[in-house]
């Protein structure tokens, strides 16, 4: 897939890699058409394949570990989920000069939240029903949280936070960032049990049909940890009717919003240096969240 190259590390993909790979691990399926999907992603590449399956490429290795972990995960707690979620169906190998397991999962219907035409406030409602069935979700054997993953305290996050923001130099409002950024580190800290948190619950990650949510998808920050995490579409994705609907139905205190607004801030503020010439559609998302959060753009 011709895209531009966003990370150190990063393989190239192509229908006829698919191809090849399928004719070798999975001849069941070579002949069915493939069909590259268009998507502002980071990490993998996605090809259609026939009417209901994909094929995910990893492009860098660290996101390796993402197929892995949801084909041990998403089983059990699917079931648990008012939105469909991704299914494996084969795990491939390294070949044909490809270096990474890949893997094929079945085909979501649906387009993504980026663009769709979505009835927010029912959205905002099916979305905190999806979050409060995973924070329910049993965390019995749950792998630890690397420092600084997806639900870790934010403090763990500063040191990136700022680098981040001198790389940006005069392109954003610094001190409007900090303003948000140290009143979720002030806020009084997530005491209660750690939840199954998504971790990237932004508008590419949300499936859309008949201006319904339907289904996410990448549960590559899946972790144990503070709920406030799952607190991003509210930047992200709603409007502030919306937003307001979301909190509502979560039933989020004050401090736990705070820490949302924190994690929101936080990766929209660290994504845009690392993307700015590489991927527009990361930096459109990054901007809409911090306008949003109040940070001027």
């Amino acid at each position: 897939m011709n895209r531009p190259r966003m990370h150190d590390g990063q393989v190239r993909t192509d229908a006829g890699l698919v191809r090849r790979l399928l004719a070798e691990q999975f001849p069941e399926w070579e002949q069915l058409p493939i069909t590259p999907v268009a998507s502002f992603g980071t990490d993998h590449d996605v090809y259609r394949l026939g009417e209901s399956l994909a094929v995910r490429l990893p492009i860098v290795a660290w996101a390796t570990a993402q197929a892995p972990k949801e084909a041990l995960w998403l089983p059990r707690l699917a079931p648990l989920l008012p939105l469909q979620v991704p299914a494996y169906v084969g795990q491939g190998k390294p070949g044909h000069e490809y270096p990474f397991a890949w893997s094929v999962v079945e085909w979501l219907p649906g387009e993504d939240a980026v663009n769709a035409d979505l009835d927010m406030a029912r959205a905002a409602r099916d979305l905190a029903a999806f979050v409060i069935a995973l924070r329910a979700a049993a965390t019995d054997g749950a792998p630890p949280r690397p420092q600084g993953a997806r639900g870790s305290p934010l403090a763990d996050l500063d040191a990136g936070l700022r680098d981040a923001l001198d790389r940006l130099g005069d392109r954003i409002d610094t001190a409007a960032v900090e303003r948000v950024w140290d009143e979720a580190l002030q806020a009084d800290a997530h005491l209660g049990p750690d939840v199954w948190v998504h971790g990237d619950l932004l508008p590419g990650n949300l499936l859309v049909q008949d201006r319904r949510l339907t289904g996410v998808i990448d549960f590559g920050g899946l972790n144990v940890g503070d709920p406030a995490c799952d607190l991003q579409p509210a930047w992200a994705l709603f409007d502030e009717k919306s937003r307001h609907v979301y909190r509502e139905a979560l039933g989020v205190d004050q401090a736990s919003w705070l820490r949302g607004r924190g994690w929101s801030v936080c990766q929209a503020v660290m994504a845009l240096p690392y993307y700015w010439h590489t991927n527009p559609g990361i930096v459109r998302q990054s901007w809409r969240a911090l306008a949003a959060l109040g940070v001027p753009t």
